[in-house]
């Protein structure tokens, strides 16, 4: 498990940070359904993410992962998935805090 760093604006981890975040927020309409916009994420200025998707669900708002495409099971299959509570916490908090910032401009 990563430890954590305190700095003065957000937490920081040994192994991966979010260092950049873009979010398209999608126009509201009847086909939308859940889906409010997608994201694209940098991890520690060094791997690019794409294909997150911001999601309404029952308990607010929350960040899915890009779901393989060629996967024929009956459940999805992730591409990209944290592997701990902490960086999924980490990229969820950055990312809708940016779409917060971006929808309330």
């Amino acid at each position: 498990m990563p430890k954590r760093k305190e700095t003065e604006n957000s937490v920081m981890f040994d192994c991966l940070v979010v260092t950049h975040v873009e979010v398209f927020p999608f126009v509201q309409g009847p086909s939308m359904g859940h889906l409010k916009g997608l994201a694209t994420v940098v991890l520690n200025d060094q791997l690019l993410v794409r294909g997150l998707r911001i999601n309404e669900g029952e308990n607010g708002l929350f960040v899915g992962y890009p779901c393989d495409p060629f996967y024929k099971g009956e459940d999805f299959r992730h591409m990209v998935n944290p592997m701990t509570r902490q960086l999924r916490e980490h990229i969820e908090t950055c990312v809708l805090e940016k779409y917060q910032a971006v929808i309330t401009k």
